[in-house]
């Protein structure tokens, strides 16, 4: 018989880590359309926005505004794929396709996915931009 008065001493935590790979063909193409200044320029902005976006959407989510955080996530997708984001994109579809289907629990996981992706994202960009100065 389980003895109800003994506590819990070891907690696992699962550390959920994914590999994003940015597409530097895409960012290759907007250096070879805006040149090297123009092109860091948009990325610079699509990364803020991104960041942006982000915040807004788990803010929105723990506020229960769900019509604001799907238009935040539903922009994240172009701004993304503009910049050779295409995992990022592809979750923040996912997340979209989550709050149309009226499923909290799988909103809720998804979204911590696509925070996940999004820093993971955001912390390779910089690094690329990094090597590039």
């Amino acid at each position: 018989m389980e003895d109800r008065g003994k506590t819990l001493e070891h907690v696992t935590l699962l550390k959920q880590a994914e590999i994003v790979r940015l597409d530097c063909d895409c960012l290759d193409a907007l250096v070879s359309q805006l040149g090297e200044a123009g092109a860091e320029n948009v990325i610079c902005r699509a990364l803020e926005e991104v960041a942006v976006r982000l915040s807004h959407a788990e803010r929105c989510h723990r506020e229960g505004r769900l019509a604001d955080m799907r238009r935040s996530v539903r922009s994240l997708i172009a701004i993304s794929d503009q910049i050779g984001m295409g995992t990022l994109a592809r979750v923040s579809a996912h997340v979209t396709d989550c709050i149309d289907s009226g499923d909290p629990i799988a909103l809720a996981a998804t979204l911590a996915r696509l925070l996940r992706i999004g820093e993971s994202c955001l912390g390779e960009m910089w690094d690329i931009r990094d090597l590039t100065i």
